[in-house]
């Protein structure tokens, strides 16, 4: 019986000539990815640490520092990356979603392991990378180690049929397959198929994000062409990619045809069977609107957000927030007048950084207040109030909504 693409990965980085499901093995990493945070709420000191080229620290999750426990923590990272010769730091000036920045950065690498104390580190699986968001103890003792241990998961595999609809995002065919197929916790997720080159890499890496919203242990695309001209554009060479065998055992393997998906939205809550086709959600006010995070603060997100916001106006009472989600992207956004589109809507644009995600800074939403996002997740009480109901879609169904002041089908508004 072959082996699926993580089988081989970790295979790999275990030093054995396969592995099985049930398997406990210890596996090298190689790159670790430190966020601001790490240094605000847990900091345990290292006397040594393993290799700092296989380590890189990101400031993101509250940058600027919105209080003085976060402007420590900035000081702790910047004397811990000196004292240890870490360069690839990226400070405020260079910051962005850890994720963002690991994927500009070259960080995460087809056939590699990623680990990041993040839960989203499942990102960086849209490069055929075995990405994996840890605790912070798990990643101090990586940085020390060089090392880490994962049980072996059974694999689901996603057969991508059909061509991508160009109104539909990879945002909308996670919420058709979080709807379809609810949690996969315990499980390893797998992508491609026939359909997969209609996908673009920016799609692929919200999909890939999105696997932490069903528990996921890892999620992974295959190496294609797509993928091959992405790293070709960004200097990135030397790597191993990991194919599934045809023989490999998947627990079960799941078509979805990409052309018969439209446009979803998730009810607040979850993302697991908590979904549905936006043109048939009754009629919902909303009053805040926000695009951005890890999983769609991404330039081409940005685009898409300009494209349905560019000469039409914020609906009255309805705030809409729009947070690139790297420096990087941020300054090719204004350069492309993308900002300009979204600012003259009547939208906020702020700083790089995870902020009003996780409910911490830059717009959380109050007791009774609804808010339909574009991030991560939407469960009671993430961006702010536990009194307060998020719903989850695409940027382009935010941008809409955010003109309609009610959650619309962005066909409705762009046809």
């Amino acid at each position: 019986m072959g082996s699926t693409m993580i089988e081989k990965i970790l295979a790999r980085k275990a030093g054995l000539p396969t592995v099985a499901v049930g398997d406990t093995i210890v596996v090298d990493v190689d790159m670790t990815v430190l966020i601001d945070l790490q240094f605000t709420m847990m900091w345990l000191q290292p006397n040594r640490i393993h290799d700092p080229d296989k380590l890189a620290i990101v400031m993101d999750h509250a940058v600027p520092a919105p209080s003085t426990k976060d402007a420590m923590g900035g000081s702790k990272a910047r004397k811990f990356a000196a004292e240890f010769g870490i360069t690839r730091f990226y400070d405020v000036g260079r910051h962005g979603i850890c994720h963002q920045v690991i994927a500009e950065a070259g960080l995460a690498r087809p056939g590699e392991i990623l680990a990041c104390t993040d839960s989203h580190t499942c990102a960086a699986g849209a490069f055929n990378t075995a990405a994996r968001g840890l605790g912070p103890a798990e990643v101090v003792a990586i940085m020390c180690t060089g090392c880490t241990w994962f049980q072996v998961a059974p694999t689901i595999r996603y057969e991508f049929v059909g061509i991508k609809p160009k109104e539909v995002s990879g945002k909308d065919i996670f919420l058709h397959i979080a709807n379809a197929y609810g949690d996969a916790a315990n499980l390893n997720l797998e992508y491609g198929g026939p359909g997969l080159g209609t996908i673009p890499m920016h799609d692929r890496r919200t999909i890939a994000t999105q696997g932490a919203e069903v528990s996921a242990d890892f999620s992974t695309f295959e190496f294609d062409d797509t993928l091959r001209d992405y790293l070709d554009t960004r200097q990135v060479a030397g790597y191993v990619a990991a194919q599934p065998d045809s023989d490999a055992n998947y627990l079960k393997i799941r078509k979805v045809d990409l052309g018969a998906l439209e446009p979803y939205v998730a009810r607040p809550g979850t993302v697991s069977r908590n979904g549905l086709p936006v043109r048939l959600l009754e009629r919902q006010k909303i009053d805040q609107a926000f695009i951005g995070s890890c999983a769609n603060g991404q330039l081409e997100d940005l685009e898409i957000a300009a494209e349905v916001l560019r000469g039409r106006t914020v609906a009255p009472g309805v705030r809409l927030l729009v947070t690139p989600a790297s420096q990087a992207v941020y300054r090719e956004a204004m350069r492309r007048g993308y900002l300009q589109d979204i600012a003259d809507a009547g939208a906020v644009v702020t700083n790089s950084t995870c902020g009003a995600c996780f409910g911490y800074h830059m717009g959380v939403v109050g007791p009774g207040e609804v808010c339909i996002t574009s991030s991560t997740r939407n469960f009671t009480g993430r961006m702010g109030s536990t009194e307060a109901d998020i719903f989850m879609a695409s940027p382009a169904t935010v941008a809409a909504s955010a003109i309609a002041g009610y959650i619309t089908d962005p066909r409705s508004v762009t046809a």
